[in-house]
């Protein structure tokens, strides 16, 4: 028998074998197996005996391979329930040579579903597997997976008589609602005023950068990263893969789920822990918000509330756009290629009219803000300070702001053009935000003085680190993706320079 064993979201083909032999009835279950899956030999011999079927009475050894890779969770229990019959000779194997079987059973003999079909299905086509049977309830997400076979079994007696050859599974069909979802209700015509955090939001949007809001409450940070999503392009196939795979191990997809085409968005509290951040937990270590923010965005509102030590384990993933998890017996990788999203009030008093009513002293000011580390500050390419709305701009002309269907339409423009320079020249970065400090530098790329000279000049008074300088250059090449030209200009380096340094 097949089956599928997930190590994060990296799946490997598991076989797993039975043997029964004379001597006092037992069950042995062997292969690295967590404490669910040991748990296998009570569900598989309940859903066997209520199927009808007779349990033998005999040492039963099931051995999972490959024996050194440790086997989570309870979907290996619709294979180890066959393995053991077929042995029994009670239903022939021929009809199972290739056939990957995932899935729980019930004592009753039903086939309940499981997390992480999408990824398991993955990993057994990229295996070469024939076909894949899985719960009914998870049909419609492990047909997600283009070119697959698969098909469901509501119950453990339905598949046993596909081997005896008394029925047949479920007919495969085409899956439904791989389209975008439903449009977002929340539009960037919402937003009055706030013109340059209009404008750092498409630059962040259209570059894949990270951006930190301050000001005052009532200004409009948390709207406007609330409507980042509505101006994301929707995610290709490989990238939807990726996120529906995540949510798929979370456990969050529904039965009639479709692939994930709208970039997610997650807004953890700030009483979050790093576990629920970053993922983790006893046992399997989960995906956190981060990784179900993958190719969407993170929301971090009131950040200066969130624990130190919570911002800053978001720093290896925004360098290496994934989370590795480590425990004692393995550790595991998600992907987490988000975009992040702060938004920070001045100071600990929060007045809404800015500092004209600010109790607050300079020191306290100042260490309200120093919650957010320097290294995480400095990772985030655009910081923007939003100033308090004025009455005027809260009147609504005929036209009104613009909405997010024309900015969306720029920020498409604007990742192709970068996709299309980038993939031609190394391995297939798609926005300005992912590419290296060293592809800055090459002949190929590299600005000439006159064009970077304003950020130099940065550089050498100490207002900008060296990290800083390249997302600066980063930043001025998404402008002039924006603006239609094939480089950036000292204009453009000028404008990246006010979008990474606050007060200028």
């Amino acid at each position: 028998m097949l089956a599928v064993g997930l190590v994060g979201l990296e799946g490997h083909l598991v076989e797993v074998e039975a043997d029964l032999a004379s001597g006092i009835p037992g069950f042995l279950l062997s292969g690295l197996p967590d404490t669910a899956v040991c748990q296998a030999r009570d569900r598989a011999r309940a859903a066997v005996l209520n199927s009808g079927e007779t349990w033998p009475n005999r040492r039963i050894t099931v051995n999972l391979l490959p024996a050194s890779l440790p086997k989570r969770g309870s979907g290996f229990d619709l294979a180890v329930a066959a393995a053991v019959l077929c042995a029994d000779r009670v239903v022939p194997v021929d009809r199972l040579t290739g056939v990957v079987l995932v899935g729980e059973l019930g004592l009753d003999g039903s086939v309940r579903r499981v997390n992480g079909v999408l990824p398991s299905v993955l990993a057994a086509l990229r295996a070469g597997a024939s076909q894949v049977v899985v719960p009914a309830a998870n049909l419609r997400e492990a047909l997600l997976v283009p070119g697959v076979r698969a098909a469901g079994v509501a119950s453990l007696r339905q598949l046993l008589g596909f081997l005896r050859g008394d029925g047949q599974l479920p007919q495969t069909c085409e899956p439904e609602g791989s389209e975008p979802a439903d449009e977002s209700t929340l539009d960037l015509s919402d937003v009055v005023g706030q013109p340059s955090g209009r404008r750092a939001l498409e630059v962040a949007a259209a570059g894949g950068h990270n951006v930190a809001f301050f000001g005052p409450p009532g200004g409009g940070k948390t709207m406007l990263a609330e409507r980042l999503p509505s101006i994301l392009p929707v995610l290709d196939d490989r990238e939807a893969l990726e996120v529906t795979a995540a949510h798929s191990v979370a456990g969050l997809l529904a039965n009639d789920a479709s692939l994930i085409r709208r970039p997610p968005y997650q807004a953890p509290h700030h009483t979050a822990s790093v576990a629920a951040l970053v993922g983790g937990g006893s046992g399997v270590a989960r995906p956190g918000m981060a990784s179900l923010a993958h190719r969407g965005v993170l929301f971090l509102d009131e950040a200066p509330e969130f624990g130190p030590s919570v911002l800053d384990s978001l720093r290896e993933p925004l360098e290496k756009g994934e989370i590795t998890i480590a425990r004692a017996n393995g550790g595991v990788r998600y992907p987490a290629r988000f975009q992040l999203v702060l938004a920070a009030n001045p100071c600990p008093c929060s007045s809404p009219a800015g500092d004209r009513e600010c109790s607050c002293s300079p020191v306290a000011r100042r260490r309200y803000l120093g919650r957010i580390s320097g290294p995480l500050l400095d990772r985030i390419d655009i910081h923007v300070e939003l100033l308090p709305v004025g009455a005027a701009q809260l009147r609504y002309d005929d036209t009104g702001p613009e909405p997010s269907g024309e900015v969306a339409d720029r920020v498409q423009k604007a990742r192709v053009a970068a996709a299309r320079r980038w993939t031609a020249a190394g391995p297939g970065w798609r926005t300005n935000a992912e590419v290296p400090a060293c592809e800055l530098g090459r002949a190929g790329w590299r600005l000439p003085r006159s064009v970077t000279l304003p950020a130099e000049r940065y550089v050498d008074r100490g207002v900008l680190s060296a990290r800083g300088y390249h997302r600066v250059i980063r930043i001025a090449w998404t402008i002039a993706d924006l603006a239609g030209r094939d480089r950036p200009d000292a204009g453009d380096v000028s404008e990246a320079i006010h979008l990474r340094v606050r007060g200028l």
